[in-house]
């Protein structure tokens, strides 16, 4: 039983999105369960009785993070988890070698992990630290599960409208040549996510595997821990729409919502290879400002496939087409 005829919103929380939903015997991967959109998003699965794979980097802090998961998991669903540093593309081998030598399907991966204007740094491969976690663990991760994947199942990648600040650069992605900026590397980041999520979709949907990309909206959780009040301002000033919308923070509970809305909800024609956000599949807007819709750049199907290729180069890995 699904929600589908019924209209959801910006305001929409997990538990309206899912309310009648029942998840019994689905198996769902989410990653970065140690906090915020990420602890949500289970609970919210595991109480309709998915099994919940629940990937993150520090065990100890997830555990601690997911007692609510657990205790609130009910019709046979539940919660494990398993180390997953993002940062590392030899994590991210293990954990991907992990779920497939177990060989039990996934019906839906939500890639819900990442990290948002830190100072300049790199992962432990030499990538710049957001392009580095925010896309390139995540495709790896991903492509090595595919094969677990079967008809029906959907790849759900957290993006922002943070996408709007910058197109991903094919020649420049570790920033050795350009200035770094934060907000420029979180936003190629972001784009990474929707152009991975365009070319999954393309590459798998004959078999009936779908991809989408979603932004959650304005949340205060974690993910903004490296921000000065000052620049937490100047993104609230820019988050206003043309039509001088005031904004307002999503609570954790409306901020999961898209994802588990595009993940189990919609229907799958209507959110693959697309952008949604506020529990919708998105408009294109080409304009300023980072209210509303999707940059055309962000699903061109041609920079899809050029990431797609630029990614294979750097992670040294090649993932042929379903």
């Amino acid at each position: 039983m699904t929600n589908t005829t019924k209209a959801f919103g910006a305001q929409s929380t997990t538990d309206e999105v899912l309310d009648g939903v029942d998840l019994s015997g689905r198996r769902i991967l989410v990653t970065g369960v140690s906090a915020g959109l990420g602890v949500e998003t289970a609970r919210a699965l595991a109480a309709r009785g998915a099994h919940v794979v629940g990937a993150a980097r520090d065990l100890d802090k997830a555990r601690k993070a997911t007692e609510t998961v657990r205790a609130g998991a009910a019709n046979g669903g539940g919660l494990e988890l398993i180390e997953l540093d993002l940062a590392s593309l030899a994590s991210v081998r293990a954990c991907a070698d992990a779920l497939v030598a177990r060989g039990e399907a996934f019906d839906l991966v939500i890639a819900n992990a990442g990290v948002m204007a830190p100072p300049f740094g790199k992962t432990a491969d030499g990538f710049e630290t957001q392009f580095g976690t925010n896309h390139l663990g995540h495709f790896v991760l991903v492509n090595r599960i595919a094969g677990l994947l079967g008809p029906g199942a959907r790849l759900v990648n957290l993006s922002s409208a943070g996408h709007r600040f910058s197109d991903v650069d094919l020649d420049d992605p570790n920033f050795d040549r350009t200035p770094y900026a934060e907000f420029v590397a979180y936003g190629r980041s972001k784009t990474a996510n929707i152009h991975f999520a365009v070319e999954f979709d393309r590459r798998h949907r004959a078999r009936g595997v779908r991809a989408t990309a979603v932004h959650p909206g304005g949340i205060q959780t974690e993910l903004g821990r490296h921000m000065t009040q000052e620049t937490m301002d100047a993104l609230v000033a820019n988050m206003r729409n043309a039509g001088g919308q005031e904004f307002s923070w999503k609570t954790i509970p409306q901020g999961a919502a898209t994802s588990v809305w595009a993940g189990v909800v919609a229907p799958a024609e209507a959110v693959g290879g697309r952008y949604c956000e506020d529990c919708h599949a998105a408009e294109i807007v080409d304009g300023e400002g980072l209210r509303g819709g999707v940059r055309p750049y962000a699903l061109d199907p041609d920079r899809a496939r050029a990431l797609w290729a630029l990614s294979e180069a750097m992670v040294g890995e090649t993932f042929p087409e379903a």
